[in-house]
């Protein structure tokens, strides 16, 4: 193996230490020179991120809800964000973020463009998140806040986009997946 060859890994095994809502593996790989490289890795599926937003109105709708590890890490009890969501064993990924817009948000995407599908954490994650930017007309929106049984405890709100845009973005907005649908809309309506 030189400099410019890039190493050849062979899976040796996996063994799975934890099956819950996420599953977690020990991979073991072999380079060709016999050194073993050992990666923690976590699987819970694919999942869906979106955006929706009211060209008539302004605003885009965002989810306020508890996060565990949020809480732990840093204490506040809520965070903003975008509206995401798994997707169901064989679910298509527009399907699921129709789903969760009409779950979460109470809301009816009139178009839904996806701007991407890119892996979350790629050292640790299988996850692939497809991202959604969603038109709807927020005047027409039904109850929303999430399913009871997977107690979300969701609240939705209704942003002025101006306000997200401004210099406070990310202390308002403080999740990457959002960030990134924002710059992505943004950058659509050429602001």
């Amino acid at each position: 193996m030189t400099a410019d060859t890039p190493p050849r890994f062979r899976l040796v095994r996996t063994d799975r230490v934890h099956d819950g809502w996420a599953q977690f593996s020990v991979a073991r790989y072999t380079l060709e020179d016999g050194t073993e490289l050992v990666r923690e890795i976590e699987h819970h599926g694919d999942a869906i991120a979106v955006l929706p937003y009211d060209p008539a109105r302004g605003t885009v709708f965002l989810v306020r809800q508890f996060r565990a590890p949020v809480a732990m890490a840093s204490g506040a009890p809520e965070i903003l964000e975008a509206c995401a969501g798994c997707l169901e064993p064989g679910e298509d990924a527009e399907a699921c973020a129709r789903r969760e817009l009409e779950e979460e948000c109470g809301l009816t995407a009139r178009t839904m463009d996806r701007v991407a599908t890119l892996w979350t954490i790629p050292g640790i994650s299988t996850e692939r998140v497809s991202y959604f930017l969603a038109e709807v007309d927020g005047s027409r929106r039904g109850r929303g806040g999430g399913l009871d049984a997977e107690h979300e405890f969701i609240t939705v709100v209704e942003m002025p986009l101006a306000e997200l845009a401004g210099p406070d973005r990310f202390r308002l907005l403080p999740d990457a997946k959002s960030q990134f649908l924002l710059d992505r809309l943004l950058d659509r309506l050429g602001r």
